[in-house]
């Protein structure tokens, strides 16, 4: 079993961006991040912590300009809080054991898949293709991928 947690070494390696959105709880701009076009199959981890967040058959385009998925791939290893800055009312959503700042989740996702959208930045995750699973540590989620023909 992974032991996922907050490792300061990690965080002093973080990019200025990378460290801005996920300690800062900043946002990264829309349709300028490195994932929100990603199709490539594969699992979504925490920048920070490694824990596994999202995988490439629950993303979708919602046309926001930020990676969208419908859930995540362990319940968890996330964690919802009240978010009322700006004036605005959100449900904020950080890594469990990370505390890593993600994005905030809202209830107009596709409503064949459950109907939530997960807004997450790209700053605040690692894509591992899933040929790399097995050799970054993941080899338990190949079977998510291996399940699945449309891979």
């Amino acid at each position: 079993m992974a032991l996922y947690r907050k490792d300061p070494d990690v965080i002093a390696a973080l990019t200025s961006e990378q460290y801005r959105v996920t300690q800062q709880s900043a946002t990264e701009r829309p349709f300028e991040n490195e994932f929100w076009e990603q199709t490539e199959h594969g699992l979504y981890v925490d920048v920070v912590s490694g824990e596994p967040l999202f995988t490439s058959f629950d993303k979708f385009d919602s046309g926001c300009g930020w990676p969208s998925f419908t859930k995540p791939v362990d319940p968890d290893n996330v964690e919802e809080r009240h978010d009322g800055t700006y004036g605005v009312s959100r449900t904020e959503i950080r890594s469990t054991h990370g505390d890593s700042h993600l994005g905030h989740v809202f209830d107009d996702g596709p409503p064949e898949a459950g109907g939530m959208r997960y807004c997450i930045n790209s700053a605040a995750m690692r894509f591992i293709p899933v040929d790399e699973l097995e050799g970054e540590g993941y080899g338990d989620y190949l079977k998510l991928f291996e399940a699945r023909e449309d891979r």
